[in-house]
């Protein structure tokens, strides 16, 4: 009797590899090419993270985002011919969605609040380790906020009640563009001068002095350009 033999069913065709997963596009905004190539090589390392662009001001930003539609930007506190701050500002006007960390020489505690309120998600200090950079920007894109631990209960003290910094300490009773001019007043800085790298009248100029001496008790403008002098100097020292 004849055997039947059994059929074995085909093999099936391999399988497609999966695609790679998609990787977070960022783009860097630092007015110094050697920071942006540091921190580019830092991001090109991750798995999850690539370069999608890099921009030295303000105005470049806006234009580079609005062609790459990154997926975060990292910018620096400080830019040529403008300020973090004011960037920030615009691109949440322009691109709501877009989360944003923070990147600083100076000290947490001048700006990271500031930062959070014009609409960034996290701001880090570059004396941190790049793992440190990478932790943020991944945090951030997470939809999360971002602060080192000091910082955060510092917030937290201060939200509490317990901040004992005083009510008219240059970074707490200054208004953002208050402060940036009284940073530029203690690099011993004209009117003039202030008033063409912020993009500002004299006469607006003259009105935020006005402001700061009233907000910092204050008698005139030589008692600024002194306390603005001794207080930029001092910051640079603890940086």
């Amino acid at each position: 009797m004849r055997t039947k033999k059994t059929l074995k069913p085909a093999a099936a065709p391999n399988a497609a590899p999966a695609p790679p997963p998609k990787k977070s596009s960022v783009i860097l905004v630092d007015d110094h090419p050697v920071v942006r190539e540091g921190l580019a090589r830092v991001i090109e390392q991750e798995a999850d993270l690539e370069m999608c662009d890099q921009a030295q001001n303000a105005i470049e930003a806006l234009q580079k985002i609005e062609s790459s539609q990154p997926d975060i930007a990292v910018i620096d506190v400080t830019l040529d011919g403008s300020h973090g701050l004011e960037l920030v500002k615009d691109l949440k006007i322009r691109f709501p969605n877009l989360p944003i960390l923070m990147l600083s020489m100076h000290d947490e505690s001048l700006y990271a609040e500031r930062s959070l309120r014009a609409g960034a998600k996290g701001y880090i200090m570059k004396q941190q380790p790049p793992q440190e950079l990478v932790k943020a920007i991944r945090r951030v894109l997470q939809g999360e906020v971002y602060l080192s631990e000091a910082m955060t209960r510092q917030m937290l003290d201060k939200i509490a009640g317990e901040s004992k910094v005083r009510g008219n300490s240059p970074s707490e009773a200054l208004s953002d563009r208050e402060f940036e001019v009284f940073e530029l007043i203690g690099q011993v800085r004209s009117t003039s001068q202030i008033a063409t790298l912020l993009h500002l009248s004299v006469k607006t100029v003259q009105t935020h002095r006005e402001h700061i001496k009233q907000k910092l008790s204050l008698t005139d403008g030589v008692s600024l350009v002194r306390y603005a002098v001794q207080w930029v100097g001092v910051q640079k020292g603890n940086a």
